[in-house]
């Protein structure tokens, strides 16, 4: 029986480069590198067994920019890389240090900008793996700005686009033109747009999954968001993402909790069972990021100091690293 080595690359050094793995260059007979030592004492010692069977799914760690919303961005990427962080999706605004606030990446910026904001993540050790479109896919002018944010994370060597549509439904036959529109684009780029769950047309997976058929293109694919699923849908996301795992190329991990108040919170903090969120993608031979985008505690207020997003960035790393660690031991097992 052929045997794969895992690389589990949260927030370890990853030995391929992403945008390569978004245009099908995954180097599926190869052996994955080991793990760096500070990081595989974290995960299951010296060296991950082999496991037979397909390849399997190379998780990437990273922390959205959006929990430090109230920050600067350069204290949102300097905390994110101090709380143990590899990998970085980057949005959407920023308290700059007048109190103005201000996109990460303006939607009309040249794709240069992205490219020199790029290269300052890697300078700090932080690869992009993700952004923000920022615009509803119904919107009015959405297929433009939509190629200017392709051609941004092209230039920028981010293997992600992340969109959605408006959290009440209408204009479907929109949201499928613009998609069809742009697919073309991101193909040719390397680039794959990712819808997330966000209620309305795109509520849940297999909402998502239905557009994802209907576009019929490679480079159109779902970013899955558990939390929202419960939140907008109220729908049982465990069940949801059996329906349009297959097209998931990477996870908004968010947590939410109905009782005893609605909202969003950090992964572990609500009522969502991780480990089985992720079972069904743990073999899937991609490169796939989980980019927490809500990291806070239910039921008490923000913090307003950066130090404790920091803190609360790093408890959200070691909670999924943690589910990843039993996974992968499970699945050594079988």
């Amino acid at each position: 029986m052929r045997r794969r080595e895992l690389l589990l690359a949260a927030g370890a050094g990853l030995c391929a480069n992403p945008l390569a793995t978004a245009r099908g260059s995954t180097r599926h007979g190869a052996r994955m590198n080991e793990l760096d030592g500070a990081r595989m004492n974290e995960l299951d010692g010296a060296r991950m067994n082999e496991l037979d069977g397909a390849q399997v799914t190379r998780f990437q760690v990273a922390c959205m920019t959006l929990p430090y919303a109230a920050f600067p961005m350069e204290r949102a990427l300097t905390g994110i890389q101090r709380a143990g962080y590899r990998y970085v999706a980057w949005g959407v605004n920023h308290r700059d240090a007048s109190g103005t606030v201000r996109r990460m990446l303006e939607e009309k910026a040249p794709a240069s900008e992205a490219a020199k904001l790029a290269a300052h993540c890697r300078g700090l050790g932080l690869e992009p793996v993700m952004m923000f479109s920022t615009v509803h896919l119904e919107a009015a002018g959405a297929l433009d700005l939509h190629l200017r944010r392709i051609d941004q994370a092209a230039a920028a060597g981010i293997p992600f686009l992340l969109t959605f549509g408006k959290t009440e439904p209408g204009q479907y036959e929109r949201v499928i033109g613009n998609l069809k529109g742009m697919a073309g684009r991101a193909r040719a780029a390397g680039v794959t747009v990712v819808i997330k769950q966000h209620g309305g047309n795109t509520a849940t997976g297999a909402a998502c999954a239905r557009i994802v058929a209907e576009v019929g293109e490679e480079s159109v694919r779902i970013c899955y968001d558990a939390g929202n699923v419960l939140d907008y849908d109220n729908s049982d996301p465990v069940a949801d993402i059996r329906t349009c795992w297959r097209e998931v190329r990477a996870f908004a991990i968010k947590d939410h909790r109905n009782t005893p108040k609605d909202e969003d919170c950090g992964p572990g903090f609500g009522e969502i069972d991780h480990y089985k969120l992720l079972t069904p993608v743990m073999r899937t031979g991609l490169t796939m990021p989980l980019a927490c985008e809500n990291i806070f505690e239910p039921l008490v207020s923000r913090p307003t100091a950066a130090e404790e997003v920091d803190a609360l960035a790093k408890r959200a790393r070691e909670y999924l690293e943690t589910v990843l660690r039993g996974l992968i031991q499970h699945e050594r097992e079988q």
